[in-house]
């Protein structure tokens, strides 16, 4: 297999799973992950938070790791990469603020690129105005930003994962083993 290059847009209070399975799982099958956030340099950290679904209206929040970036926001091009991971958490409600990270976002979708995307990352996907015609789950409290964006809210399981063309989408991090399946899928992986 020859790897692939996956760049990954990450901001404070990212959710921990959801950057830290999906970086370790698409690492171990061989591609090249680099984990980036704006105003930040490689070495530096974000701080992650642990969503969990404990009967609640929505979900509680607990403090997670701290998570090492591995390259440079301001060197990110999408021409360098071969798909995006957008992970979710309170980051993109953020995130979705910097033109340059709905810049790239939008560089991706032109290119026809692989994007996943997962919880509250269709915020990122809503902003950059990519969902308009289009089918994307997330997190429920999303549904009304999808719509908005003129995208189709996909009401799945938890624990499943929806694909339209190149975008890969998912409501949360219970759905990691199908949505980085559909993500390897989509990728062109080959696991022997």
């Amino acid at each position: 297999m020859t790897g692939k290059k996956i760049l990954m847009l990450v901001g404070d209070y990212v959710e921990d799973y959801e950057a830290m399975v999906p970086f370790q799982a698409l690492s171990m099958v061989g591609h090249t992950v680099h984990a980036v956030c704006p105003e930040k340099i490689a070495g530096q950290t974000v701080r992650t938070a642990i969503h969990d679904f404990e009967g609640e209206q929505t979900y509680s929040e607990k403090p997670g790791h701290n998570f090492a970036l591995n390259f440079d926001f301001v060197q990110a091009r999408a021409e360098s990469y071969d798909a995006l991971l957008i992970p979710g958490g309170r980051a993109p409600e953020y995130l979705r603020l910097n033109e340059q990270v709905l810049a790239l976002v939008r560089a991706f979708d032109e290119a026809r690129k692989p994007i996943a995307a997962v919880c509250h990352g269709a915020q990122l996907l809503a902003a950059a105005g990519v969902l308009h015609g289009r089918e994307c789950s997330a997190y429920p409290a999303c549904a009304p930003e999808v719509r908005l964006a003129g995208g189709t809210f996909i009401d799945i399981a938890v624990d499943q994962a929806h694909v339209e063309g190149n975008l890969v989408t998912a409501p949360a991090w219970p759905a990691h083993p199908a949505w980085l399946a559909a993500f390897l899928k989509v990728l062109g992986t080959r696991i022997s």
